[in-house]
């Protein structure tokens, strides 16, 4: 896609710091830097995110997430990582090519903050839930 910025970068037009690829994935430091060493892993096909990937495409791309995100913790000594995807404009996604954010986590003070709101369990609204869901992955 010709004004994709991760389409860019897998085709050298813009410059980038590497930290791993072959030819299905690339994967490189994100200019923001959220925290030290905060990477970014993509296909190097254009896809939207991963709600859009087919099957083959997902399993390349996080196929190749352990390895790196090992890699980034040895090099960083982080203590934790956190691995996210955002998929849709309301989720956070602001680059629509799929990626993965690899964040290594130094403190609880590091600047990220990422909260659940919890709520007692319906299990008779749960267990509809998962019947529709389960539905759908059957199609």
């Amino acid at each position: 896609m010709s004004d994709c910025i991760f389409c860019k970068i897998i085709a050298g037009e813009i410059p980038s710091c590497k930290v791993y690829e072959d030819d299905q994935v690339l994967a490189f430091l994100d200019i923001s830097q959220t925290t030290k060493g905060h990477t970014l892993v993509i296909p190097k096909e254009h896809v939207k995110n991963v709600l859009d990937m087919s099957d083959t495409t997902a399993s390349t791309l996080f196929s190749r997430i352990p390895k790196i995100a090992r890699a980034l913790q040895k090099a960083t000594d982080a203590p934790a990582m956190n691995i996210i995807t955002n998929n849709e404009e309301l989720s956070g996604q602001t680059v629509f090519h799929a990626h993965v954010h690899l964040v290594p986590r130094y403190s609880e003070k590091d600047g990220i903050s990422i909260s659940y709101t919890t709520h007692e369990p319906d299990f008779e609204a749960l267990g509809k839930m998962a019947e529709q869901i389960a539905k759908e992955v059957s199609v």
